[in-house]
């Protein structure tokens, strides 16, 4: 059973470490990924004349406070990742009903991870501002990846030791 908590805590770690870094390089490459979110959300390479192009957001004062809000639910992923995954080490050889409650910030870390991938870039970044047709700013693969990666070990955390 030790084991079996052990992978759940350790995997939730791997997750707040993922987004640690994530934050990590986007405050410390600010300007790399903030192309990508403008670029984005000006919608500059999608297909020439469809007909979505209304949508786009040329402020520039907009591409920075969308790129703010990432960071910082990128952030609390981390840190609510982190939180969880000490709560399941504070818990390793507790009784069962103890160990589950603890997985609840893990829940609620891995299910803001989602999300975030799903909202901000499969619902909004592919499907509102057309991300999906341009071949040089297109997070859908990797935006999927992690979604899948989080629910993966989300159902993981679910399981009964």
């Amino acid at each position: 059973m030790i084991a079996i908590r052990t992978c759940k805590m350790l995997l939730l770690a791997a997750v707040g470490f993922f987004f640690a870094l994530v934050a990590f390089n986007n405050l410390t490459d600010f300007d790399s990924n903030y192309q990508f979110v403008r670029h984005v959300l000006m919608m500059d390479s999608t297909f020439p004349g469809n007909h979505g192009l209304w949508r786009a957001i040329r402020a520039p004062w907009i591409h920075l406070a969308f790129y703010l809000s990432i960071i910082a639910w990128e952030i609390l992923n981390a840190a609510l990742s982190w939180w969880g995954s000490i709560a399941l080490f504070r818990t390793l050889r507790s009784p069962q009903p103890e160990f589950h409650r603890a997985k609840q910030v893990g829940v609620i870390a891995l299910t803001s991870g989602m999300l975030q991938w799903f909202i901000a870039f499969l619902c909004i970044g592919a499907e509102w501002f057309l991300m999906w047709q341009s071949k040089l700013w297109n997070g859908q693969d990797a935006a999927f990846r992690m979604f899948a990666v989080e629910a993966l070990v989300l159902v993981i955390l679910l399981l009964p030791e």
